[in-house]
């Protein structure tokens, strides 16, 4: 569906450039962006490479274990359905990890791993489980230790001080976490006393 909107705004605009006699200047945007992207993307992909590197290095002297370790006490009080052993906590507190170090692209395929595994835990309903909802609410709110895009496009255009935004950052994430947090469980207990009476 999203492919169809795209070719659909892409058409209206050449046509509208069209009739406008503006398409010269549209030619212009597209080069323009086309280049862009690529000047983004290779600033991204150097920040990505390094700090996925040093999260390889991290996990292999054990230290994403540590903190996975440190971080499995409040995990489980937030999924309380989950078994403390089961494949999904583990996909969740590795997302939890990426996420910390500002590494949405790998957080990615793990949060759809950890939502593989909490359906086959609902019974494979359409309805999102209570421990999905949290999850959702958790990950698109994460705290981040290391927001690595944004200091890599800050990077990219020429920014004196890139890593600024890593203060600012952490104190907005932590803020949200706990809207997220608070918020998810107001509905919850809700949907509970609704369901009582």
């Amino acid at each position: 569906m999203i492919n169809i909107i795209w070719v659909g705004l892409t058409v209206i605009g050449i046509v509208f450039a069209m009739v406008n006699g503006t398409m010269e200047e549209v030619n212009a945007a597209v080069f323009k962006g086309a280049k862009d992207a690529v000047t983004i993307s290779i600033g991204l992909i150097s920040v990505l490479v390094f700090w996925l590197g040093l999260m390889k290095v991290a996990e292999k002297a054990g230290l994403l274990e540590k903190l996975s370790n440190l971080f499995k006490p409040l995990v489980k009080r937030l999924f309380p359905e989950i078994p403390p052993e089961h494949p999904a906590m583990g996909y969740i507190l590795s997302n939890m990890m990426a996420n910390l170090f500002g590494l949405g692209n790998a957080a990615t395929p793990l949060g759809i791993k950890a939502m593989e595994q909490m359906k086959k835990l609902n019974g494979n309903k359409t309805d999102a489980s209570r421990s999905m909802i949290t999850f959702l609410a958790l990950n698109t709110s994460s705290i981040t230790l290391i927001p690595t895009t944004v200091i890599a496009v800050r990077m990219t255009y020429g920014s004196k001080s890139p890593t600024d935004i890593v203060g600012p950052t952490l104190l907005a994430t932590i803020i949200s976490a706990i809207g997220a947090i608070l918020i998810d469980r107001y509905f919850y207990h809700r949907r509970m006393r609704k369901e009582r009476r």
